[in-house]
């Protein structure tokens, strides 16, 4: 299959782009809109750019992780961030706020709603990741390889 230059260079401009509006939306996502799920999508789009420009093994060269482990991490740190607050004590989902004067830089606002919001991306960008790996493999022949042999 031919690759298109003009494709291939359009990818590799926008998907760090990409990457850079997805942190913005996260990290911005609990004040404003944004947060985990639409980060997740704007790096799932520009993976799923990737995978148009150079196909399943670009995906691979650019996140080796396994679907499924992307996934099962952003769920158990989803799920963690969700339940400390009731062994403190709190409301299920109940999140805080630390806010710390650092130097030059200005103020420093972490909700852990950020950690939260991290999980949720991870499961989404998993999620693309699963889709696109399982449009990028061979179908099992099942030890029954004729089948899929043409006729003649």
């Amino acid at each position: 299959m031919r690759r298109s230059l003009i494709l291939d260079v359009v990818v590799r401009l926008v998907f760090h782009s990409a990457l850079l509006l997805a942190l913005f939306l996260l990290f911005t996502g609990h004040n404003r809109p944004g947060g985990g799920f639409v980060g997740g999508l704007v790096v799932g789009a520009a993976i799923s750019l990737r995978y148009v420009a150079g196909g399943i093994d670009e995906v691979r060269q650019v996140l080796p992780l396994r679907p499924w482990t992307l996934l099962g991490t952003g769920l158990a740190t989803a799920t963690t961030t969700a339940l400390v607050p009731l062994a403190f004590g709190r409301q299920l989902m109940d999140h805080g706020l630390y806010e710390r004067h650092v130097g030059f830089l200005g103020e420093l606002h972490l909700s852990t709603a950020l950690f939260f919001d991290i999980g949720v991306a991870q499961v989404v960008v998993g999620m693309v990741l699963l889709l696109l790996v399982s449009f990028g493999e061979r179908l099992p022949t099942f030890g029954a390889p004729w089948l899929l042999r043409r006729q003649p």
